[in-house]
């Protein structure tokens, strides 16, 4: 590690008093990725940094305010350090900006060489901006405008007039057959008459024919100037990218990082061939695991939390911890801790529950109906260390079932009834009772706060974060439909009791309609990905409604709330 002056790092560096004793002390950093909490010694600086955050101001000039916009909350890290002369502190880092600001007194500055980036980023926004505005005046340009004018016009002119033949000839096809009627009462139906008849009808197909021959040639016309009118914005909306792309690497370029065994490595050599993400390395554990590998500060815990209003998105409660997200910091932080000390990581682990027997409450030749307990998998999850599951067990107390046999699922930590499918035949007829959504289930939760309302619908579409997966967030552009109806069963100890009626099945989808703003804004209580942690995930599958696989008869089964 690198040597630097503690007076130089007083600005930064927060001294914990009292000081930790050796036992106190960490053997080794805690991994980034780890779920959870964090340790005693990572808990007194992130309790200290909140507290400043409480007190109302970031940093000097700074309301706390500016994270409860909206533009939102914030992640912040601490990483706790030893300095050379052994004493012990603490570093705090925001992620990326603060009002368009990279620098704030007392919190770690970003990574990348300032010089560097100066000489390339503003000219590169520059022609980047050009470009945008190119695309732009170009897709709103009269020209443009008229072209699809002219297009909307030339097929409301053909539909108006393919109406018209179509009614005048629908006319004359009337006329003809009372004519043939006619000729036919009064005996004068010759076969020479009848062919005359015969030539009206064929000239009308003819002349229709004709007229739509001429209609394609006119569309064509036309469409083939909004082709070209498309690619030459698809060609400038192109090179726009190209040149955004390139910006964008030169200014990951002027990222520069090092590990404590003094090996140097770029952004793009990190990520090759992959493109990263928009904001990597500005993330704080890596300013903060930089930082102290540049000051020879020894690294002893980090912690990465939310302050402020939750993201579009949800799936952020102020103070609670997130682990490092594998997408931008996945690639980067295991070559930054190369040469420290670190633990392995922390993954969620569920409950052992082998011995416990699976409960069931019904059972059929055609499918089971298990209790299913919090803790205990649907199916196998990736770690191949967690086998034990619903699937893993049906499978033993029923050898020679076959097919997927899970007809849906319950989140690991979410306790109540599960239908199983017992043979390939019952798994398709149930699961397609699920897809039509004729399926009736009834959860019971509780909510962290009292709801003002006592019934209502939730309707916000889902989609998977992809930075922080198994995480979901609503999205109303990319998401899929996801409604959950609600009604208040009790409010007590500042708490409120509901039933959820899901009409969808998305994944976490009661846990995030609860969490969310826009949803009850109200965390189920034991939420650890949407709220906090507690004893458990307050959240059941009390009751199950759904019709036989064989006779249809409706069949309804129930499983005391636990809680």
């Amino acid at each position: 590690m690198k040597t630097s002056s503690l007076e130089h790092l007083e600005s930064f560096l927060t001294w914990l008093e009292p000081q930790p004793s050796a036992e106190e002390r960490p053997r080794s950093l805690n991994s980034p990725f780890d779920v959870g909490e964090p340790g005693p010694l990572t808990r007194r600086a992130v309790d200290a940094v909140m507290t400043h955050l409480r007190g109302g101001t970031i940093g000097p000039g700074l309301p706390i305010d500016v994270l409860h916009g909206v533009d939102g909350g914030k992640m912040f890290g601490v990483l706790v350090v030893e300095a050379a002369d052994g004493r012990v502190g603490f570093l705090k880092a925001f992620s990326g900006q603060l009002r368009q600001s990279w620098d704030l007194e007392g919190w770690v500055p970003p990574v990348f060489d300032r010089a560097a980036r100066l000489a390339v980023e503003p000219p590169g926004e520059r022609v980047v901006k050009s470009l945008t505005a190119r695309v732009e005046a170009y897709r709103h340009s009269p020209h443009r405008h008229e072209l699809l004018d002219a297009k909307q016009q030339l097929t409301l002119a053909h539909d108006t007039e393919r109406a018209a033949i179509r009614q005048e000839h629908e006319l004359r096809k009337a006329a003809r057959h009372v004519e043939r009627e006619r000729l036919r009462a009064d005996g004068l139906d010759s076969p020479e008459a009848l062919r005359g008849l015969d030539r009206q009808s064929q000239a009308d197909d003819v002349d229709f024919q004709k007229r739509k021959r001429e209609w394609r040639a006119e569309r064509e016309a036309l469409d083939e100037l909004l082709r070209r009118d498309a690619r030459h914005l698809a060609a400038l909306e192109r090179l726009r990218r190209l040149v955004s792309q390139a910006v964008s690497w030169q200014i990951y370029d002027t990222y520069l990082f090092e590990n404590a065994r003094g090996q140097q490595r770029s952004v793009r050599a990190l990520f090759s061939p992959n493109v990263p993400s928009s904001g990597t390395g500005d993330c704080a554990a890596p300013k903060l695991i930089v930082f102290a590998i540049r000051h020879g500060l020894r690294p002893l815990g980090l912690a990465e939390f939310w302050w402020g209003a939750p993201p579009a998105g949800g799936g952020r409660v102020e103070g609670s911890f997130f682990p490092a997200c594998k997408d931008k910091c996945g690639p980067l932080l295991p070559f930054l801790l190369e040469g420290v000390d670190v633990a392995p990581s922390r993954r969620f682990q569920p409950k052992d529950l082998r011995a416990h027997e699976l409960e069931v409450v019904l059972e059929d030749e055609r499918f089971i109906v298990i209790h299913k307990p919090e803790g205990l998998l649907s199916v196998p999850g990736t770690d191949a260390s967690v086998t034990d599951s619903v699937l893993a067990r049906v499978r033993l107390r029923h050898p020679n079932a076959t097919g997927p046999l899970i007809v849906h699922r319950l989140d690991v930590e979410t306790s109540g009834l599960m239908l199983v499918a017992l043979g390939e035949a019952a798994y398709v007829t149930l699961q397609a009772q699920f897809i039509a959504r004729t399926v009736q289930k009834r959860y019971q939760a509780v909510l962290e706060g009292v709801l003002a309302q006592d019934s209502g619908v939730i309707s916000l579409p889902l989609r998977v974060d992809l930075e922080q997966r198994p995480r979901q967030l609503v999205d109303f552009e990319h998401g899929k439909a996801a409604e959950t109806h609600f009604e208040v069963l009790e409010r007590a100890n500042g708490r409120t009791r509901v039933a959820f009626f899901p009409k969808t099945g998305r994944t976490h989808q009661l846990r995030v309609h609860a969490a969310h703003a826009q949803g009850l804004a109200m965390p189920i209580v034991g939420d650890r990905l949407y709220g906090r942690p507690d004893r458990r995930l307050l959240l059941h599958a009390e009751r199950l409604t759904f019709a036989h696989p064989t006779t249809g008869a409706e069949i309804t089964v129930e499983a005391p709330t636990p809680f």
